[in-house]
This record gives C-alpha cells, sequence and structure tokens, in this order.
C-alpha cells in the first residue's frame, strides 16, 4: 500500500496543499491518516480519490457538488470527462491513475487517444514529460514505487520504439551526426529515446548507446565516429562525482563536438558557461541549439 505525505499528494494530484487543507476541514470525503507521531499521510485509495476530485473540478463541476456523489457516479463522471479529454490536466490524471493501478488498458487508451488528438511529438512534449516531470522527482524518493516505475516507463518506451521505426530517414547535406548515451548509473532513457525520435525525423544521423556508458567508451565513438553532437541527461546524482566535473571529462583532447546536457540535476549545480556544452530543458531548446 502507497503511503504519501501532504506534498507528494500535491505533486502527483496538482492539488495545492492549502486547497487540500481547506477540502479537509469543509468536507468529509477526505480525511488524512495519521501515523503513531501525528503526521498525516495518504493512501493509495484517497490518491485515487483526490485525482478523480480535481478532474472534475478542474472540468467545471464545484467541490461542493463533488462531495455530494457516491463513489460509482464520481467515477462514471471521470470517465466521462477521460473520453472525451484534450486538456493536459485531466490527460495528465489518467496516466497517474494507470501508474497506481498498474492499468496498462486506461494507459494505451489514455496515451492512443492523445496521440491521435494531438499529434505524436505534441502528445509528448505537452503531456508524456510533464507527468515525468511530476512523478520523476517522488521515484528517486520512494514515494512511486520501483514497479510502478518500471510499468509506465516500459510502456511508453514502447510507444517510442514504435515511432522510431515508422520513421523513414534521409540524410541530407546539412544532416548532423549524434551520439546519444547516459551517464554511468543513470537508466533513466525515456527521454533520451525521445530526443531520438526528434533527430531521425529531422533526419539526422544518431547513434543511440542507451544507459550507463563508461567514459572511456565515450572517448571512442568520439574519436571513430566525429559526431557534432553529444546528447546526455543527468535525472540522479552522479555518485561522487559532481556533474560539471563529469562533463568536463566526457570530450578527450582535440574533440570538435559538443555536449547537449538535460536534466534534474541541472537544478542542483551552477552550468558551466563553455561553447562546449548546450543545456536543454526541452524539445524546443534541443531542436534551437542544432546549427
Amino acid at each position: 500500500m502507497g503511503q504519501y505525505s501532504i506534498k507528494e499528494v500535491e505533486t502527483l494530484s496538482g492539488v495545492k496543499a492549502h486547497t487540500l487543507r481547506i477540502w479537509e476541514q469543509r468536507y468529509d470525503f477526505l480525511k488524512p491518516k495519521r501515523t503513531d507521531t501525528n503526521i498525516r499521510y495518504y493512501t493509495d485509495e484517497q490518491l485515487r480519490l483526490l485525482l478523480n476530485i480535481g478532474t472534475l473540478n478542474r472540468n467545471g463541476m464545484k467541490i461542493s457538488k463533488i462531495a455530494e456523489l457516491g463513489k460509482e457516479e464520481l467515477s462514471k463522471q471521470v470517465m466521462e470527462v477521460y473520453a472525451d479529454a484534450v486538456e493536459p490536466d485531466s490527460l495528465l490524471d489518467s496516466l497517474i491513475h494507470s501508474m497506481i493501478d498498474f492499468d496498462e488498458r486506461r494507459f494505451e487508451k489514455t496515451l492512443s487517444s492523445a496521440i491521435v488528438k494531438l499529434g505524436f511529438e505534441k502528445c509528448f512534449t505537452e503531456l508524456v514529460f510533464p507527468f515525468l516531470q511530476r512523478t520523476g522527482s517522488l521515484w528517486t524518493t520512494g514515494a512511486v514505487n520501483v514497479a510502478q516505475e518500471h510499468f509506465i516507463s516500459n510502456l511508453i518506451r514502447r510507444k517510442i520504439f514504435v515511432a522510431i521505426d515508422n520513421l523513414f530517414v534521409e540524410e541530407k547535406e546539412d544532416s548532423k551526426r549524434f551520439v546519444l548515451f547516459l551517464p554511468e548509473g543513470e537508466t533513466h532513457d525515456v527521454l533520451l529515446l525521445f530526443t531520438e525520435y526528434l533527430l531521425r525525423k529531422r533526419n539526422h544521423e544518431v547513434i543511440y548507446l542507451g544507459a550507463s556508458m563508461p567514459i572511456v567508451d565515450i572517448h571512442y565513438i568520439i574519436k571513430r565516429y566525429k559526431p557534432n553532437y553529444l546528447v546526455t541527461f543527468a535525472t540522479v546524482p552522479l555518485g561522487e562525482t559532481s556533474l560539471s566535473s563529469y562533463l568536463k571529462k566526457l570530450l578527450p583532447d582535440g574533440a570538435k563536438c559538443k555536449i547537449m546536457v538535460g536534466g534534474a540535476q541541472l537544478e542542483h549545480e551552477k552550468p558551466i558557461h563553455s561553447s562546449s556544452f548546450i543545456y536543454i530543458s526541452s524539445a524546443e531548446d534541443l531542436l534551437a541549439a542544432i546549427v
């Protein structure tokens, strides 16, 4: 059974802690449990309920009306919203439901519908990555179970693999060479895979090395392949090495390529000011940097 703090519930549901406390005071439908030391927490069932409440509230239903609904009617109303949803917040709620409940059918229905309505690239930039940002910090703290993380990540990966396989890449005069990889110990490769999709769609050459690559092997491929860019992401701490130190070690003497780097660890370190490093926080940053 999951056990979530009010801050973690705020992150997953998008409902501010202040609003949550007001609802708890005025209505009886959501009462947190308490630990032996009187710290409030919420269960999986309460999180599901709050996701449902937040979805209906954001779609125009007053909280006083929601409080009057029985469990079955509440679920019915929410499913009707999900069926026609185009707003990112409602779709995000549905994906989080899928993760919590290990509900592959709901995930497939939500994401496939969003891809049809928004297109693959827009679906990922406006839905999937906000979802990963909302849940990612909780994966590292353990608030979201590792099994839930792997379940949802593998479903997302599967979608990207299919999209990449369906691309026809035609190299052009302005095509650039990219090497995509993650540092040693880093396994969260969904962003890296989507980057491969974006680059191949735009007819660039890509060598995808994947997760946990030693620096010595990056040096080897730089010398053999002579890429224009290296692309990597750091979402978890790099052991005893700082991100800045790691990036400086990536380029061997004489290398002319540039390094594009993104990921949550950028929020914890000051960037290196150098023409060799490009910091990316979105697909737009990535594409704008390719010159």
